[in-house]
């Protein structure tokens, strides 16, 4: 069984921002593979369902993105998965946009989402999925560089990386981190 977990904030407000790409992708992941996402448990949104024959659970922790570990640990816990067996995505100013990095462990790299659940996991070793938003322009403030929205010129690209990230995560699960890793991060000329 693999928990997937999408990154994000919950509230209208921030829907369809930089920040929010992972719940955007648990999303798209779940029309793919026809799973509701109908339960609120473990500081979560979550779905249960099959990708490919394989149990998964899907979430999208309602902690506000920097406590996301509070809800991966419980996710874990309550389901009794190892480390392996938990894919997190989220988004990554320091790549362009719509660009995937498949990663089997690694460190936060200034992601609060991630340092949160680093800190709750005490390892950082598990599965992320990062989907690239481009960097800040200069002058801008990170937070809100993050908070807000895809320009319009970015939205085609930005949709079919979230389509990108969620056969990514099938591959994962069908076919392990390293051919994931082999087919998607590779650089779109």
């Amino acid at each position: 069984m693999y928990i997937i977990v999408g990154l994000g904030n919950p509230t209208r407000e921030y829907e369809g921002t930089r920040h929010n790409i992972g719940f955007d992708v648990i999303t798209q992941i779940a029309e793919d593979n026809n799973i509701s996402m109908d339960m609120k448990k473990h500081k979560a949104v979550c779905g249960k369902g099959y990708i490919e024959g394989e149990k998964v659970i899907l979430a999208k922790p309602q902690t506000y993105m920097n406590l996301s570990g509070e809800s991966v640990r419980e996710l874990i816990d309550f389901y009794k998965v190892s480390k392996e067996e938990v894919i997190i995505i989220y988004d990554d100013i320091s790549l362009d946009v719509g660009q995937l990095r498949i990663r089997a462990k690694g460190s936060a790299g200034g992601h609060n989402g991630i340092k949160s659940i680093i800190s709750h996991l005490g390892s950082d070793e598990f599965a992320r999925i990062k989907v690239g938003v481009g960097d800040k322009p200069k002058g801008y403030d990170l937070a809100d560089y993050v908070l807000g929205h895809f320009n319009k010129d970015e939205l085609d690209v930005v949709k079919e990386a979230i389509q990108k990230a969620s056969m990514a995560t099938k591959c994962i699960v069908t076919s392990g981190i390293n051919d994931a890793m082999n087919q998607y991060n590779k650089k779109e000329k």
